[in-house]
């Protein structure tokens, strides 16, 4: 990239020869025999979608004059959008799909995009300034209601590129802000296993190949927290799970 620091290309250099591939510790690929599937809806339910205004009041050549209005929690009818759905612990079946090893965001316009993004634990976060002005780049662990610092780098100039191995301890996704701009905001789901799906335009989703057996199932919202269920899937079966907020 035309813009990439010396820093950052001895860094990319080393990590073609020296990265490992990303993986959830303690999961492993394996065959899937006569695999179920899980489908269901997550509902706003007595949730309200909600929207937060934010004043610009720097760099308006770049970011815009005014409002920044920022969707936080959206809905589609009674369906939720922006959610994730998972299964935890599951301790083997299917590949882990490649490219969650490692995702892109990028700050264009001061604006994360993606908005949501999902990686594997132990994956790799690009971060991409495609803005001619500061941005930094503040990561967080969301673990209940607390939060731990897990990415904080000042990306000073367009075309800097900043690359983190990303290991959270106990949450299951991160939320994404910028310290130079409080109007940009985004969030990373972090999965442990292939077993997720995030929803659709309609707040419904589809997780399959699921090894039968009994599991946890639980929807994630980077606002609205988690809701948990159970779930028990039989050998070719099709079950199905609902969760309101």
């Amino acid at each position: 990239m035309k813009y990439m620091t010396k820093l950052t290309v001895a860094a990319a250099l080393a990590a073609s020869f020296a990265m490992p591939q990303a993986h959830a510790a303690s999961y492993k690929e394996a065959a899937v025999t006569n695999g179920g599937s899980i489908s269901g809806k997550v509902s706003l339910g007595t949730a309200k979608a909600k929207v937060e205004g934010f004043t610009i009041s720097k760099d308006t050549d770049i970011c815009g004059t005014g409002t920044r209005e920022v969707p936080v929690v959206e809905a589609s009818g009674d369906g939720l959008l922006n959610a994730v759905v998972y299964l935890e612990k599951v301790p083997s079946g299917k590949p882990i799909p490649a490219a969650l090893n490692k995702i892109t965001i990028n700050q264009e316009k001061c604006a994360f995009s993606p908005y949501l993004s999902v990686m594997v634990n132990e994956g790799e976060l690009e971060a991409v300034n495609s803005d001619p002005t500061l941005h930094n780049i503040h990561t967080y662990e969301q673990i209940g209601r607390a939060r731990r610092t897990v990415l904080n780098v000042s990306q000073p100039e367009k075309g800097n590129v900043v690359t983190k191995r990303i290991k959270l301890r106990k949450g299951s996704g991160m939320k994404v802000e910028c310290d130079a701009h409080d109007f940009m905001h985004a969030f990373v789901f972090v999965a442990r296993n292939p077993y997720f799906a995030q929803v659709n335009d309609k707040g419904e989703f589809t997780i399959g190949d699921v090894p039968p057996g009994e599991y946890t199932i639980k929807a994630w919202h980077g606002v609205l927290g988690d809701k948990a269920g159970k779930v028990k899937v039989a050998a070719g079966g099709k079950a199905t799970v609902n969760f309101s907020y």
